[in-house]
């Protein structure tokens, strides 16, 4: 496929306008990726892969569980087989799982939590059927984080598994007044702090009271998350055994109404972009295409990401994992190769495998190829702190390059939608022909 084609992008408007194009002919902006192919692929293989994740966890949670080796002799054994039984005779649970990944330190411990999180790819091709099987909301602008209850207290994890707070809260078990049921019951929600009103703004709930909603639908964990919260004082304004407040995000159906209301409406955060959630989708740690994110500059301040200063460069940048082979990678998994750095590089600028790197992009040596994004030449910009976790994907990296030449508009998104009414009105006709 040809490259991205420049053109100006629109001016700023507080509320959305439709695309002007011949009402009886959809408007359908070419697809730049291979987004859909992935999104497909996603649904198609849920169960299966959600089999294999709950396999992986069972493993992880077996080596994570097994008495720490008292002897060298001891610590040059193999780690449990996913089929060996915890110490107490039986398959260890979530709150086992969560328990012992709390030993971990480090860069063990930081890649363990940030992998909990399930990731929005970014939108650069609007998915057909928006209106009728997706969801959307305001993003706020915030730190990303876990936040678990259990046993009186309150916890809250950043991506890359350090604390943000730990506090008393109302949600059950999160505190020492008001324990019901075993003190050990656990929460869990996936959140985003937004620090000007301090409250915890949830965004999906993964567990409520140790019952796990991985399996479940985004439909019915939003319809939970809602109606449970509700039952609890969470929402109230913080006091002694509360000290921050949680509340949902609102959640519309992704017709004209609703991404109108997301995308327009007043919110007591500071937006960040919007999020679109695949209502059949199931809670899938890491990056899946079945959640989106999506921004402009007008429910965004931060369209195009920035340097160390705070300002826009004048060339792409991305960041990428330097992995044993000098391969230059992604976060996705598989990870995406955008390049390589030979050996004698590496040792002379004292690199290591696991690294994160910073790269500026010229735009000329990009090209689009079978959806997905070749880049030609590569120049190193630096290497990051270890603050951050992961490399950039791929859908991000498209994403700012669509962003700084042909943006996938709000217009494109309205488009997409009416698109997708005048099918269904089309096959409505159809049957009552």
């Amino acid at each position: 496929k040809a490259p991205l084609t420049r053109r100006r992008p629109p001016p700023s408007k507080s509320a959305m306008a439709p695309p002007q194009h011949d009402p009886r002919r959809p408007y359908k902006r070419p697809a730049i990726s291979d987004q859909q192919r992935r999104r497909d692929s996603a649904l198609q293989t849920q169960s299966a892969r959600r089999a294999d994740a709950q396999a992986r966890a069972r493993s992880l949670a077996n080596s994570l569980l097994s008495p720490q080796p008292s002897s060298p002799a001891a610590a040059d054994q193999p780690p449990p087989s996913p089929d060996a039984r915890g110490e107490r005779g039986h398959d260890p649970t979530v709150a086992d799982v969560a328990s012992a990944a709390a030993k971990l330190r480090g860069p063990d411990q930081r890649r363990w939590f940030a992998r909990q999180i399930m990731l929005p790819e970014w939108m650069v091709d609007a998915p057909p059927h928006l209106a009728r099987d997706w969801h959307v909301s305001a993003r706020p602008a915030g730190k990303r984080c876990m936040v678990v209850s259990s046993n009186g207290i309150t916890i809250s994890r950043l991506r890359n598994g350090t604390i943000l707070h730990r506090f008393p809260s109302a949600l059950p078990n999160g505190s020492k007044k008001g324990l019901s049921g075993p003190a050990s019951s656990y929460s869990i929600l996936d959140c985003i702090f937004h620090e000007p009103d301090e409250t915890y703004y949830i965004v999906d709930m993964i567990c409520w009271r140790g019952y796990s909603l991985y399996d479940c639908t985004a439909e019915f964990r939003f319809f939970w998350v809602n109606s449970k919260l509700t039952e609890t004082s969470a929402g109230d304004p913080p006091s002694t055994y509360h000290r921050y407040r949680f509340s949902v995000v609102p959640m519309y159906e992704s017709t004209l109404e609703g991404l109108q209301a997301a995308y327009s409406g007043s919110t007591p955060y500071v937006k960040d972009g919007l999020l679109f959630y695949n209502k059949h989708a199931h809670f899938q740690a890491g990056i899946t295409p079945l959640t989106l994110v999506w921004k402009d500059n007008t429910c965004s301040q931060y369209l195009i990401d920035t340097d160390s200063e705070g300002q826009v460069p004048t060339e792409q940048h991305v960041v990428l994992e330097l992995q044993e082979d000098g391969k230059l990678v992604t976060s996705d998994d598989p990870p995406i190769a955008f390049g390589s750095l030979d050996n004698e590089f590496i040792q002379k600028s004292n690199l290591r495998p696991g690294n994160l790197l910073r790269f500026s992009v010229r735009d000329e040596s990009v090209k689009l190829v079978d959806g997905k994004m070749e880049i030609g030449q590569l120049q190193l910009a630096g290497k990051l702190n270890r603050s951050r976790t992961f490399a950039d994907s791929h859908s991000k990296v498209l994403f700012q390059y669509a962003a700084r030449h042909a943006p996938l508009r709000i217009e494109d998104l309205v488009a997409a939608v009416q698109s997708n009414s005048m099918e269904i009105e089309s096959t409505d006709v159809e049957m009552q022909g």
